[in-house]
């Protein structure tokens, strides 16, 4: 099974076509698809297309550019909706390259989202730019408060960063950015990380892989992330949609594995 571990399919850039890209989607073989909420203020959209659709499941939580909207959020805000087809908390984090939110505010944010992904044992969906050290701190301190699953979304920060999550146990995805020519010291820490933690994401709209660079991206270019992922760790296609498939269930154990 090929799975989309990010999608944001409810972004303004699909109101036109969302159903037919849906479509694509699974005639490319994708077989499931994880939505992503960016503000818990437009949750409601999110819940409605997963319970609309057997094969999408989605996330509650606030990304760090929108933590400015959202600063009295609480714990309950995300656990009270963390049921049904919610299989995941956030995506949240530090985000430090475009600071559109204040740091003080991503931080508290952030934390609130780590609280109430300990309390569901949702895995908590972590976007980390520029903030690698903050980030390390926060995740290994957080930890050793009590244990809650991690994931690295879009993975393209440094060695350090991954060495230290990886030693907590966290989950890495890989995106079209590992297909950009430039990209070489991704592709470097995806050779290092661990063997049954790694699954695949569009992070659609957005990074469309090489050969699609440059347009709107969708879940349906999925299997050129996975091709350049299995380039890179030395897989065929075969083992690597079977180690991310495992690693995604392993990862969403909520989900029933068909």
């Amino acid at each position: 099974m090929l799975i989309d571990s990010h999608v944001n399919l409810t972004a303004p850039q699909f109101a036109t076509d969302r159903e037919a890209v849906i479509a694509r989607a699974r005639e490319v073989g994708i077989g499931l698809m994880l939505t992503i909420c960016d503000r818990v203020s437009a949750f409601e959209p999110v819940r409605e297309l997963a319970d609309a659709n057997g094969d999408i499941w989605c996330s509650v939580g606030t990304h760090p550019h929108e933590a400015k909207e959202n600063l009295t959020l609480s714990v309950n805000d995300l656990t009270d909706r963390a049921h049904g087809r919610v299989v995941g908390i956030g995506e949240t984090g530090l985000d430090y390259f475009y600071d559109h939110s204040p740091r003080d505010s991503q931080r508290a944010i952030f934390l609130i989202h780590i609280k109430a992904a300990r309390e569901t044992g949702l895995p908590l969906i972590v976007h980390s730019r520029d903030a690698d050290a903050e980030m390390a701190e926060i995740l290994e301190q957080e930890c050793a408060k009590g244990p809650f699953k991690i994931l690295l979304h879009c993975y393209t920060s440094g060695p350090d960063l991954a060495r230290r999550a990886a030693a907590l146990g966290a989950f890495f995805s890989v995106s079209g950015i590992a297909t950009f020519k430039a990209a070489e010291d991704v592709r470097a820490v995806i050779r290092d990380m661990p063997e049954g933690r790694i699954i695949v994401e569009t992070d659609c709209p957005y990074l469309a892989p090489v050969p699609m660079r440059g347009r709107r991206n969708e879940p349906a270019f999925l299997p050129h992330v996975l091709a350049k992922l299995a380039q890179i760790r030395g897989w065929s296609l075969d083992e690597a949609e079977a180690q991310t498939e495992d690693a995604f269930f392993e990862l969403f154990d909520r989900i029933p594995r068909p």
